[in-house]
């Protein structure tokens, strides 16, 4: 198995490259990361006998600060090699040790003050394309986080959905009598990029009726219990330190506020809100 980048001949450097790219939906994403991962193994073989592992990552977070490019620049890059140190590890070419500690590596500094959290449209996009669609949670997960950034639902709303709940009306889809804060009723339109993630969902998982967003088992079977508001938490923060941020589901209902306001949107009408790339 293999624990340096010099130990891996260019034709396994390109197809564990191939492996990451062929895992995102997003063509602008395929190309930032296809293109950090060249600018990382340029800049890695630059200097004979570097390990790769965490403190070479770190250091090269610290050489892209120095020159003065921006946190979200930094962010891709880095999402990129830890993509690829994933990806080789669960193909039997990196030690998981290593992988899970470039996985730790931390991100780039960032400053001034943020009231509240939300994602740039890049990280959004990041974040919806990370989710293994191979693999049927991954396909749940995928899921969930289109419906929390594209619908702007919160996570106790998105835990109580039914399939029913996905209506046509008036030539468009959306999420039909929600019952949200106070009990209100509310039905929330959805792009067609979320209605495609909800679509493969539910053909994935044979689900016609009852509980829309259920547990999946370690051995990917599909329970007949819908996920609950604490599980919908943990999704977002999984993906999210996938990419290296730190958010909530909150966050998500932020980012969809954010995004719909910068795509000239007025909230409630969400269906005029341009899809993300990768949709």
């Amino acid at each position: 198995m293999a624990s340096t980048l010099l130990a891996i001949r260019d034709e396994e450097w390109k197809i564990v490259t191939h492996l990451v790219l062929d895992g995102i939906s997003s063509c602008h994403t395929r190309r930032a990361y296809s293109q950090a991962l060249e600018e990382f193994l340029i800049w890695f073989r630059d200097e004979p006998n570097r390990q790769f592992n965490k403190a070479i990552v770190q250091k090269y977070r610290a050489e892209l600060e120095t020159k003065g490019l921006a946190a979200s620049s930094i962010h891709v890059r880095l999402s990129a090699i830890r993509r690829y140190a994933l990806e080789a590890s669960d193909n039997g070419r990196l030690d998981p040790e290593l992988a899970a500690g470039i996985g730790r590596a931390k991100g780039a500094k960032r400053s001034g003050v943020r009231l509240g959290h939300w994602l740039t449209a890049e990280q959004a996009d990041l974040l919806l394309a990370s989710p293994d669609l191979t693999r049927l949670k991954g396909v749940r997960d995928s899921a969930v986080l289109a419906v929390l950034i594209g619908a702007g639902v919160r996570r106790s709303e998105l835990a109580e959905l039914n399939a029913s709940h996905i209506q046509r009306r008036n030539e468009r889809w959306l999420l039909a009598d929600l019952k949200g804060k106070h009990e209100r009723i509310r039905s929330v339109p959805i792009p067609p990029w979320v209605h495609i993630a909800l679509v493969r969902w539910q053909a994935s998982a044979g689900i016609t009726e009852g509980p829309l967003f259920r547990r999946v088992t370690r051995h990917a079977t599909v329970s007949a219990h819908r996920i609950s508001p604490q599980a919908v938490f943990e999704i977002v923060r999984f993906y999210a330190r996938r990419i290296g941020v730190d958010i909530a589901p909150h966050d998500a209902r932020r980012t969809f506020a954010k995004l719909a306001h910068l795509g000239h949107a007025p909230v409630e009408q969400i269906q005029l809100w341009p899809p993300p790339p990768h949709a």
